[in-house]
């Protein structure tokens, strides 16, 4: 008798069917809910004075491929930490943003190939640049098209761990603490790019620097004298202009109680200095001017005392002064700048270094001021 085919209703195959052990579809809380794992950090979240800056958590960095993650021990602040958290504008950020423009700390993570390794003690870079506009392939990256610096355009070095591009990442000058490290980054940058690169500066010749006391200034004299330059510095506070003098300033003008141009002249022989270190803005331009040998060059980088001066246009052309613009400089700069600092054992000039949760007072610090090198703070 061969096998005969059944065919049982579906709601009856149904009812006979073995039951079916339902999953239920809850997802994972643990995997929804996963937080990420948190790093002690100064922030902005808003735009005001300290109130709106603030000591706590935030999301610890995803180091991406070719990126570096380095835990962070020292970073120094700048006048853009003020401007950041005064205003910002004009520099396109998202808030909350991590503060700091410049760090140095240890590598923790990288990958091959980048001549890092685990515990590598390193400065950063601060600018990530995009590596393939006109700029980056002429090795210019300082005035890359796309260019986003830490703590204006994204989060910055005020945090126990930041990730960047590991060619971000330069080695420390060995036997260098990380808050002197960390100072090389921007103002012994910025000041190396002025002197070196832009006004080519020479041993022979004689340096105006203005506003004495600031980290740039104080880098512009340290670079200038470890070239064997003559260097004239100026200062509103004669306590500066003693402590310059101490550093090895040639000479030092009161600016509260003397004319700077007259002391210049006098002290070149009316002839003028051949370059002049300008970080102030309008308060000293005309000083500027007036106080550079003919052909000399005035080479520029900033304007805290305003950025609209008025200019005698016809004293730059009669007396074919050269104006230059600058601000940080290459990475290759940097290299070569770790490389001289360490060969002269030119290490930076430190005010003051606070602890994380005393970034409050560092600002206050570095807005007073008062302050007679770089202000730096513990991470």
């Amino acid at each position: 008798m061969g096998w005969r085919r059944f065919l049982v209703p579906q709601h009856e195959a149904a009812a006979h069917a073995a039951p079916r052990r339902l999953r239920a579809e809850v997802p994972d809380e643990r995997l929804i809910h996963k937080k990420k794992e948190q790093m002690k950090a100064v922030y902005l979240t808003g735009h005001g004075g300290n109130d709106v800056v603030t000591i706590g958590e935030r999301p610890m960095p995803e180091r991406q491929p070719g990126e570096v993650l380095v835990r962070l021990h020292a970073a120094t602040l700048n006048r853009v930490d003020l401007y950041m958290r005064d205003s910002g504008a004009g520099i396109t950020h998202t808030l909350p943003q991590v503060m700091g423009i410049d760090g140095a700390g240890v590598v923790e993570a990288v990958d091959e190939g980048h001549g890092l390794r685990v515990g590598d003690q390193v400065l950063l870079y601060p600018g990530v640049t995009c590596g393939h506009c006109e700029f980056c392939v002429r090795g210019q990256e300082v005035l890359c098209t796309h260019m986003k610096l830490l703590g204006e355009h994204r989060d910055g070095t005020l945090a126990q761990y930041t990730s960047v591009p590991a060619r971000n990442a330069v080695p420390m000058p060995q036997g260098w603490s990380f808050e002197e490290a960390a100072a090389l980054g921007v103002n012994h940058l910025t000041a190396w790019r002025m002197l070196m690169t832009q006004a080519r500066l020479q041993p022979w010749e004689t340096v105006l620097i203005f506003g004495i006391g600031g980290g740039v200034s104080l880098a512009g004299l340290q670079l200038a004298k470890a070239m064997g330059a003559q260097v004239i510095v100026t200062s509103r506070d004669a306590a500066k202009c003693e402590r310059a003098l101490a550093l090895g300033a040639d000479a030092a003008i009161c600016s509260a109680t003397h004319d700077v141009v007259k002391e210049v002249m006098r002290l070149t022989h009316k002839r003028g200095v051949d370059v002049v270190f300008e970080n102030v803005g309008a308060a000293v331009w005309d000083s500027a001017l007036r106080s550079a040998v003919r052909g000399g060059r005035i080479v520029t980088c900033g304007a805290t005392s305003g950025d609209q001066p008025g200019a005698d246009l016809r004293r730059v052309f009669i007396r074919q002064l050269q104006i230059h613009g600058s601000t940080l400089g290459n990475l290759a700069e940097l290299r070569d700048l770790v490389g001289f600092c360490a060969q002269h054992n030119l290490r930076p000039v430190m005010d003051q270094v606070f602890a994380m949760d005393q970034a409050h007072a560092a600002l206050d610090r570095l807005a007073s001021g008062q302050q007679f090198g770089k202000v730096a703070v513990r991470l």
